[in-house]
């Protein structure tokens, strides 16, 4: 017998849950980008003056120390960790930690791109850290601060020496403005706007300490460097990355959206409120959660669960027995479901991640949405497995 379902009577105001490019700021429109330099040089007095207000604002935000230089780059925040790598990689060895898919993108480059032999890969599978204690403080570290696609994060950057060495290359691109970075434990540190500020894709945002300038600066890379990499010319540092004149030609209409999200951010309260939304979102699944009789998290330590890119398994007795591909099915039918309700859209894993969900939580995702959400995940996983019992 078919167990009657009610359907959920309220939608989320606003159902994007998708962990890049995320939701937009609340009372986001079109009409938020009037004012946006289109038509106009970004090399113009007004151009570069924009540009450096989004440098600016992510500084005082962020609280990033005032010798810490910050660069406005291409290429997302792909295009800003592996100029980092590229330009800075082989002066010593290198530890890097991986526990997730992008992670394990930097190991490639390290390893097969790079070609780098002196390297020590600390691995965990989804859901896990590896023991951050195996990093030798004499080397150079690096990680991502958020595993995006595993809904895992570093608890903090205790495991991080204060007298290190070696450099720290931070991909924190689903942390920064969720999360509290340590940064004076971070020698390079990087972003895109597509994330924890509902910014558009395609730029990247790269933080270095005055040790990364230094390396930067001393280290000469034995690979040549494509134009877009280049950080420094000879034994400077081109100082005009990171006042406000990038190394190629940005999107003012994203430069534009980027600002809105750095004053509204700053409106709201900065970055103690940034993260502390993001936490109730965080809070609010882990509720919903702990009652639940057919989800589980991810991430098996409550310390490391990410507070954004929060990823769900489905431990349902019935659906565990299941072959993948019905599994697959299944997940696909449920998420369909919810998507043609309009009540979330993009919550899927990550492809290579394992089959679940995963629901954006970041700062611009309003919790009385994510109630909703969870009402209608409730209302799919058991419409959907009515039907595929039937």
């Amino acid at each position: 017998m078919k167990e009657l379902v009610t359907r959920p009577a309220n939608l989320p105001t606003n159902p994007h849950f998708s962990s890049g490019p995320c939701a937009k700021r609340p009372g986001w429109s079109l009409s938020s980008l009037s004012d946006a330099l289109v038509g106009r040089s970004h090399r113009s007095k007004r151009g570069k003056e924009k540009l450096q207000e989004v440098i600016e604002l992510s500084r005082e935000i962020l609280g990033i120390p005032s010798d810490y230089r910050i660069g406005i780059v291409p290429g997302s925040d792909t295009g800003a960790i592996e100029m980092a790598l590229w330009s800075m990689l082989g002066a010593r060895g290198v530890d890097v930690l991986a526990w997730e898919s992008f992670g394990k993108e930097w190991v490639t480059d390290i390893t097969k791109q790079l070609k780098l032999t002196d390297v020590n890969v600390f691995e965990a599978p989804y859901g896990e850290l590896p023991n951050l204690d195996q990093v030798d403080s004499s080397r150079d570290i690096v990680f991502t601060w958020n595993g995006t696609t595993s809904g895992v994060r570093v608890p903090n950057g205790d495991w991080i020496s204060e007298t290190r060495e070696g450099l720290t290359f931070c991909d924190a691109t689903s942390a920064v403005f969720a999360m509290d970075l340590p940064w004076k434990l971070l020698d390079v540190t990087t972003w895109s706007w597509q994330k924890v500020l509902g910014g558009e894709g395609a730029h990247g945002m790269i933080v270095l300490s005055p040790r990364a300038v230094e390396r930067l600066t001393s280290y000469k890379s034995p690979r040549p460097l494509p134009k877009i990499f280049r950080l420094a010319k000879g034994n400077e540092l081109i100082e005009g990355i990171f006042s406000g004149e990038t190394i190629n030609t940005p999107s003012m209409l994203a430069v534009e959206d980027a600002l809105d999200g750095l004053r509204w951010a700053k409106s709201i309260g900065g970055i103690s409120e940034l993260i502390g939304r993001s936490e109730r979102n965080l809070k609010a699944i882990s509720a919903w959660q702990q009652a639940s009789s057919w989800a589980a998290f991810l991430a098996t330590d409550p310390a490391t669960r990410s507070s954004t890119s929060i990823c769900l398994t489905i431990n349902d007795p019935d659906f565990v027995k299941w072959d993948s591909k019905k599994q697959a099915t299944f997940l696909k039918s449920m998420t369909g479901l919810i998507e043609k309700e309009g009540a979330g859209f993009d919550i899927a894993s990550y492809r290579d991640a394992p089959l679940g969900l995963r629901i954006w939580g970041g700062a611009t995702v309003e919790t009385s949405d994510i109630q909703y959400l969870l009402e209608w995940l409730d209302y799919a996983f058991k419409t959907t497995k009515s039907g595929m019992l039937a």
